[in-house]
């Protein structure tokens, strides 16, 4: 991949210098994504539990930043080689940066949390509490739990010649504590761990109490009584994250399965990429720990207050609905309801495409119906669906197992290697299996991320197919949080291109050229670039020009420079990114056209939609494809061209709303930097769409 600042004109005898900084770092701009996360935690406009719920995510996403991102910058430094990124920086400088930024990230947490949070929380009579503030009543209460629900489950694990430092699991809690020996005064040294399978957050008081002892502080007050005899010196509390970025040897010769359940086993022991600390830890204890993990003292991250405030949903679970956003029932698509009385799918697509804006539109009474009613059809005969992620009890699967009870032939592509998920895959697959369901567990070297659905039914005695193409994941649960799109549709032209993909899942296809379709890993990319190209054309000549993308992340170097030759060309591009953004937009000479905005708030933004001018032959596609290194050459992805008109006038209204000048929003400028701006919420002013139409 050229890195030079040459890039390619479509004349070859032209080219185009752009400068060697032109991307911004991809570790820093994630960050930069959870600094804006943890802005909304800041946001005193907000209610209170919603700012707890956002202190959550915010620490939950660092966790898997660092067993994920920051686990394979160690893993490549470990290979000697000299790696560099886009924007030019030596792994090394990469994590010096990494490491500056989050221990600020991590004190903003902690400030918000102690300084302002948890004041207003106690405000509001939802209070954490130490144990030295307790009255005798409850600690003859707390001692008695103490006693029968925490003490059985509790290890303390000696470190002496005889006993060597213990292995110490990824993103536990656990407490370093320091004893000695009132006979020989020699001191030691014992780890102990917070279990995990007790609530943290302990009720303090009679039942629907609000007061609340953190698990730690019950453990630290009876810490005599786990090692009697002695004398306790101190204790600290830590924690330590392991690299959890499987790296599966994908052999044609062996079992997929088998090879994923090895690593599954292993990740536990991957090895230590960041030890968290509190701000009182003693030196000597943390020298013992930084040498023990094997870890760099520049990865030890000191935390001011209480570890792992991802813990902190438990409070978000509350019964307070006075303290969080009004709840949001989604709506049925009008095409799909007569009032009350659902329509059957089959016969609206006939009559055309429906788009699906969840979490507005209900997914449970449109695509999980879509699937529940194919299953229960007895014209249906088979059914080919794509999982990538689904929920603990998934009403997705149930229908696919009752379909293939039923007889129907039900293909079904369960991508295994989903990470955090591959336990919970592989689980689902041997279901399926069991019922009689065709199981594909994706292909070698690639996961299959795409959301895809195909539907084959005899009426009157042809086949027609129905089909489903979404941005994201089968999942009923994560469909009411995350806003997400899908087509349903019966055009023939859409499920002759399902069924080539299916065929290329399941078989030896080498099939990569599609009618409706872009797919990855071979077609994305040359088709995305084929059409930046093609508006820079345009606004060359004078036509109508203009680009949008909905991403979660852009980083991939070659797409970014053809926007930036396409902004040199005159075309406006208004990029709408969630996460991570690699282009430098604005920047005189470079990408004066190009505007960069950021929305984050009460759902997640999800959706991945790509939109060209085209000389007033306006193009619409969806998928689930974000431009990044990993979705465009390591994956299955699909984006579909979106025809149906009322659909595109719809993405459009989508756009033109989320872009407006006065939308609340974070906007990205040239040096890297993000800007709050403007006071409309986007969300919530869609949320009232939706109530406006269901009334």
């Amino acid at each position: 991949m050229r890195h030079d600042g040459v890039v390619p004109s479509e004349s070859p005898s032209r080219t185009r210098t752009l400068p060697s900084d032109r991307f911004l770092n991809r570790e820093l701009s994630w960050l930069d994504f959870n600094a804006r996360v943890l802005e909304l935690a800041e946001d005193e406009g907000l209610p209170l539990l919603e700012r707890v719920k956002f202190l959550a995510i915010f620490a939950s996403n660092l966790d898997e930043f660092f067993m994920v991102r920051i686990a394979g910058l160690k893993r490549r430094q470990t290979t000697g080689l000299t790696v560099r990124s886009a924007d030019g920086l030596t792994i090394r400088e990469q994590l010096e940066l990494v490491t500056a930024r989050t221990q600020e990230l991590v004190q903003r947490h902690a400030d918000v949390f102690i300084k302002d949070v948890s004041p207003r929380l106690e405000d509001v009579g939802i209070r954490i509490v130490h144990w030295s503030d307790l009255p005798d009543e409850d600690t003859r209460r707390l001692r008695e739990y103490f006693r029968d629900q925490v003490f059985p489950v509790l290890t303390p694990l000696a470190v002496d010649p005889a006993h060597p430092f213990p292995y110490i699991s990824g993103l536990s809690l656990n407490l370093a504590v320091s004893v000695r020996d009132p006979d020989t005064g020699n001191p030691r040294f014992a780890r102990l761990k917070v279990p995990n399978n007790v609530p943290r957050f302990i009720p303090v008081g009679p039942a629907g109490t609000t007061t609340f002892l953190l698990l730690e502080d019950l453990i630290s007050a009876h810490l005599t009584q786990l090692f009697p005899g002695l004398d306790v010196l101190d204790h600290h509390l830590f924690r330590v994250t392991r690299n959890a970025d499987m790296e599966v040897e994908e052999d044609r010769d062996e079992d997929l399965l088998q090879a994923l359940e090895r690593e599954l086993a292993r990740r536990r022991f991957g090895p230590a990429v960041r030890l968290e600390v509190t701000d009182s830890m003693d030196p000597q204890i943390l020298e013992v720990l930084v040498s023990e993990l094997e870890i760099s003292p520049a990865d030890v991250v000191t935390v001011p207050g209480p570890l792992d405030l991802a813990a902190l949903m438990a409070l978000y679970d509350l019964d307070r609905p006075e303290l969080k956003d009004e709840p949001f029932v989604p709506a049925t698509h009008p095409r799909l309801s007569e009032g009350e009385t659902p329509m059957s799918v089959f016969a609206t697509l006939r009559e055309g495409d429906v788009l699906v804006h969840h979490p507005y539109d209900s997914f449970a009474t449109s695509v999980q119906r879509f699937i529940e009613q194919a299953a229960a059809d007895p014209n249906v005969l088979a059914i080919k669906q794509t999982l990538y992620r689904t929920s603990g009890d998934s009403p997705i699967v149930n229908a696919l197992i009752d379909a293939a009870e039923a007889g129907k032939q039900v293909v079904v592509l369960v991508e295994i290697k989903a990470r955090f998920d591959e336990e919970a895959n592989i689980t689902w697959a041997r279901s399926l299996e069991r019922a009689g369901c065709h199981v594909v567990y994706g292909l070698v070297g690639l996961k299959t991320h795409c959301k895809t659905a195909l539907v084959v039914r005899r009426e009157h005695g042809v086949l027609r197919r129905y089909c489903h193409i979404g941005t994201g994941n089968y999942n009923p649960k994560t469909a009411r949080i995350y806003e997400d799109l899908g087509i349903l549709t019966a055009d023939p032209r859409v499920g002759a291109d399902l069924t080539d993909l299916f065929n290329t899942l399941t078989g030896y296809s080498r099939q990569t050229n599609y009618r409706m379709l872009m797919v990855a890993p071979h077609g994305i990319r040359a088709g995305l670039l084929e059409k930046i190209r093609r508006e820079a054309r345009h606004a060359a000549e004078g036509k109508p020009a203009g680009i949008r993308f909905k991403l979660n992340s852009l980083v991939d170097e070659r797409i970014i420079d053809a926007l930036y030759e396409a902004s040199a060309a005159g075309v406006p591009v208004e990029l709408f990114i969630r996460g991570i953004c690699a282009l430098r937009p604005g920047v005189p000479g470079m990408s004066e056209t190009i505007r960069v905005r950021s929305i984050v708030g009460r759902f997640l933004e999800h959706s991945r939609v790509m939109s060209f001018e085209n000389d007033g032959d306006h193009e619409w596609w969806i998928g689930s494809s974000d431009l990044m290194h990993r979705n465009l050459d390591r994956r299955v992805e699909v984006l579909l061209r979106v025809c149906d008109e009322t659909a595109r006038r719809q993405l459009a209204r989508m756009f033109d709303e989320a872009m407006g000048p006065d939308v609340r929003s974070w906007q990205l400028g040239g040096d890297g930097g993000w800007t709050r701006t403007g006071e409309i919420d986007y969300q919530a002013q869609r949320l009232a769409q939706v109530g406006e139409h269901a009334g």
